[in-house]
């Protein structure tokens, strides 16, 4: 529900403050004093596209804020919060200021957020109605969900068993088209990849070979290098060939240090200790030794083997271009390669994919069209029975002779939604042909169509706030009477704002706001006054004759007496702790925002009481 909502400088409203309480809130006002500003200032902070031309003239900008009341459990305080925005104290608040030069910002819940947040917001807070203009009413997709809505249980369990059915068939379905699309493709890869694999089978790489070649290769290539090292080594430990070493090589001389460890160790235990680690390395030296010259005598110069090395190194670097991904990963990525390509060579040649998939398809779809045709029935099932509680209220409402149909057409095309389409028509009276809604009735007869809809499905449909801009126009009477009966019926259940022009609506009103303008030659602005009961008397005389005489006010007492008693006579068994005569009667008329003559003031009379 909106609480409360502020508007700066948009149109001809400089700065006005709406307190929209719960139940039925009528804003009325002389033409052009900015009534519709108010929708569109709504309209604005539910994401609507903006209007630079809507700022007014000579201000930067135009700043539109609500405070909203919604559960802190709900979708919308859920939606907020991802925003990064959050509740104040129950409350949800909202903000669009719109630039002269077209630039538009949202605010949710305190912090900046994408315009796109609004409208996502708007899907659960707001529905907004004009005389040819009925947004959950605009398209056949909205006109079936509405129906569905009204339905029930009766649709809700198969639709919801229907759009996971149909969401498989669909992804069955494109991935059969995608396989038998591209058979040629896919011939065309499966050669590739056989005769690849082909050529990594002839060659044959093993783990590690690559590696394992490289090390074979630089140590033939490098004997004589090799030998000589060892050969070098050897002497070195052994003493052997080496006369430059005198007493003998490293472990002689190893040997002869223990030896004196060993003698003086009997005085001291930290030699003998020593003792036995320089016999331990004397040990190791004679093992160094043995390897090594045994290393020494395993080297041949073999060049046929070198060139039979090379020959496998170049084949393995030839896979190894053209197959492993990383060129770095060697022998190892063509490995990779190869068994990946053998698992697609697989999905390739499977003959049998493309019929399996064409019949799970056919199947999907034979069950798809059973669970259709059940919606189909449920939902004609609902349609007559929606005809005939619209059929009551358009009765009431001045048209007993109206007939609205509710067309189900089930066609062959599988949607998301099934395969029905629903289309509202409208017979204005007996012996009319019915036409589809939007233009089948005059712009009176579509807002009592309008209004009946809301009245029948405000308990399958609901929103918190509807909004309804002029929808009485072109109606008078005693049809008027009922328009304001049928709204105040709805705003039990529902938060209603209306703008209307015709007084035995604004009569129902629970809450009165006028908009009045004054104009100093110079500047134009708005401010919004909320009625106690003498100012209502005044507006509705206005309203009544433009002159508010005596006549007219003893009439407008009239239809606000008359009302109240309708109103209390329609309450239900379990009234309010508030009746709605005692919410209706206002006391002390307060100015709601600000004027030439009497800006950032409140309270005060009426100017037209």
């Amino acid at each position: 529900m909106i609480e409360e909502m502020h508007i700066r400088s948009l149109g001809v409203i400089r700065d006005a403050r709406l307190p929209l309480g719960p139940g039925l809130t009528v804003i009325t006002g002389e033409t052009g004093a900015g009534k519709t500003m108010v929708v569109t200032g709504l309209n604005l902070l539910m994401g609507e596209r903006a209007d630079a031309g809507a700022v007014r003239a000579g201000d930067e900008s135009a700043v539109v804020e609500g405070r909203l009341v919604v559960p802190e459990d709900g979708p919308v305080a859920a939606r907020a919060r991802e925003a990064g925005g959050d509740l104040d104290d129950g409350a949800l608040l909202l903000a669009r200021t719109l630039s002269a030069n077209g630039r538009s910002r949202a605010h949710v819940g305190g912090r900046s957020a994408p315009v796109g947040v609004l409208a996502e917001l708007s899907e659960h807070l707001l529905a907004v109605h004009g005389q040819t203009d009925q947004l959950r009413l605009r398209s056949g997709v909205q006109q079936l969900r509405v129906l569905d809505a009204f339905a029930g249980s009766v649709v809700t369990g198969d639709l919801t068993a229907y759009q996971a059915l149909h969401a498989r068939w669909r992804s069955v379905s494109a991935e059969h088209d995608h396989v038998a699309g591209h058979s040629a493709e896919r011939a065309r890869e499966a050669d590739l990849l056989r005769l690849g694999l082909d050529e990594v089978e002839r060659v044959d790489p093993q783990p590690d070979e690559d590696t394992a070649l490289r090390e074979e290769s630089l140590r033939l290539a490098h004997v004589e290098v090799l030998r000589a090292a060892a050969a070098t080594a050897h002497e070195a430990l052994t003493g052997a060939g080496d006369e430059g070493l005198g007493d003998g090589g490293a472990d002689t001389r190893v040997d002869a240090a223990r030896r004196a460890l060993a003698q003086a160790g009997d005085h001291d235990r930290t030699l003998a200790a020593l003792a036995v680690r320089a016999g331990e390395v004397a040990y190791l030296l004679a093992d160094l030794s043995t390897e090594i010259a045994a290393y020494a005598q395993s080297l041949e110069a073999d060049p046929i083997r070198l060139q039979v090395v090379e020959e496998r190194r170049a084949q393995l670097s030839s896979l190894v271009r053209r197959h492993a991904v990383d060129p770095a990963d060697g022998v190892a990525g063509v490995l990779a390669w190869a068994q990946e390509a053998a698992e697609r060579l697989l999905d390739l040649d499977d003959d049998g994919r493309l019929e399996a998939l064409a019949k799970e398809r056919d199947e999907l779809e034979r069950d798809l069209r059973a669970l259709a045709a059940r919606l189909t029935a449920a939902r004609r099932a609902a349609a007559k029975d929606l005809e005939g509680r619209v059929a009551t209220e358009l009765a009431a409402l001045a048209m007993p002779s109206a007939r609205l149909e509710v067309a189900v057409h089930a066609g062959d095309d599988l949607g998301p939604w099934g395969g029905d389409s629903v289309e509202l028509l409208l017979a204005a009276h007996s012996g009319a042909a019915p036409r589809p809604l939007s233009r089948g009735a005059s712009g009176g007869e579509l807002s009592r169509v309008m209004l009946a809809l809301e009245v029948v499905l405000a308990g399958a449909d609901p929103v918190p706030t509807m909004v309804f801009d002029e929808v009485d126009a072109g109606v008078g009477g005693r049809a008027a009477v009922e328009i304001g009966r049928r709204l105040a019926r709805l705003a039990r259940s529902t938060q209603v704002v209306v703008v209307t022009h015709l007084a035995q609506v604004a009569a129902f009103a629970d809450t009165h706001l006028t908009v009045v303008k004054t104009d100093d030659g110079s500047v134009t602005e708005s401010g919004v006054l909320r009625l106690d009961d003498e100012g209502r008397v005044s507006e509705l005389a206005r309203m009544l004759s433009g002159r508010g005489s005596g006549t007219e006010r003893a009439h407008a007492e009239e239809l606000l007496r008359s009302s109240r008693a309708e109103a209390v006579q329609d309450e239900p068994a379990a009234k309010p702790s508030t009746p709605r005569a005692a919410r209706g009667a206002r006391t002390g008329t307060r100015r709601v925002g600000r004027s030439a003559s009497a800006s950032g003031t409140t309270g005060g009379r009426s100017s037209q009481g």
